[in-house]
């Protein structure tokens, strides 16, 4: 029997990175799950490999029509929705604070805040009825310290996600109803190429030289994988959770944690040298 045995899932932004590999771990792990995405030739193909167990649904997540019907399209098909993993996402304008755009800023704004209120909105009415459920918003280390991100927008939209959960937390948990973030760090995936602005095509084919380039930013010595964000969201839309309700889980090897104890251990052997105290 699986982790998630019984329990039916929807996955946003499921035709790329973490959310594919997010729905290709969930149907392992025997759950039922409608992803979502906007790229339909990715996203069928997906569902066809993935088997009766998974149905693809073209959305745009800023909009709320979009939200609703593919919400809804879980609870006919399935019968229920137990999770909802609120993964839909991408790069914002980089720049400093005197150079952003306003429609490129409220652009981002509704791609990485709106669509995660549109999820909970949409999803919280028929867990409510069931008594229970998994709401789970992807966040970022970038929305917990600023310097994680090329984009002050970025960092500033998921902070906002992260506070989001905490507030909806606090209403849905009365209803049975957990609601967490997962914060990821140096995830290797193809949000770096388009943050740099290359074509979708071309940043999918970067994630290889993000594992080179990751594999020493955090103590843990490889760059993070979008299985290691997949699995820290099994555990949450699974009943080995119940009580964990209003968490922001960071998933980052510690590159938050502070400095890597090399890079510590250099600096003072440099200082020993400057003050004269090589031998000590």
């Amino acid at each position: 029997m699986g982790r998630l045995d019984g329990k039916v899932a929807v996955i946003t932004g499921a035709t790329s990175g973490i959310g594919l590999r997010t729905a290709e771990v969930f149907v392992a792990e025997s759950a039922k799950v409608v992803i979502a995405g906007r790229r339909a030739a990715e996203g069928e193909a997906l569902a066809n490999k993935l088997g009766p167990a998974c149905l693809f649904r073209r959305t745009d997540v800023t909009i709320e029509d979009d939200v609703r019907n593919l919400i809804n399209l879980a609870v006919d098909k399935f019968g229920r929705i137990d999770s909802l993993f609120n993964n839909a996402g991408g790069p914002a304008q980089t720049g400093g604070i005197e150079g952003l755009d306003v429609e490129r800023f409220d652009a981002a704004m509704a791609t990485l805040v709106r669509s995660v209120m549109l999820g909970m909105k949409h999803a919280a009415p028929h867990m409510r009825r069931q008594g229970a459920g998994s709401i789970i918003n992807n966040g970022s280390i970038a929305g917990r310290l600023a310097g994680f991100s090329s984009s002050v927008v970025y960092g500033a939209a998921k902070a906002a996600v992260i506070h989001l959960t905490k507030c909806v937390a606090m209403e849905l948990g009365e209803a049975g109803i957990r609601v967490n973030s997962i914060s990821p760090g140096a995830i290797a995936t193809g949000i770096f190429g388009k943050a740099l602005g290359l074509p979708t095509e071309a940043a999918e084919k970067t994630p290889d030289m993000m594992r080179e380039a990751f594999k020493t930013a955090q103590p843990i010595p490889r760059a993070g994988l979008p299985e290691d964000i997949a699995h820290a969201a099994v555990f949450l839309a699974s009943d080995e959770s119940t009580f964990i309700n209003g968490h922001d889980l960071v998933v980052d090897g510690a590159i938050t944690g502070g400095r890597n104890w090399s890079q510590q251990q250099q600096g003072y052997a440099a200082m020993r040298k400057a003050f004269g105290q090589d031998g000590g």
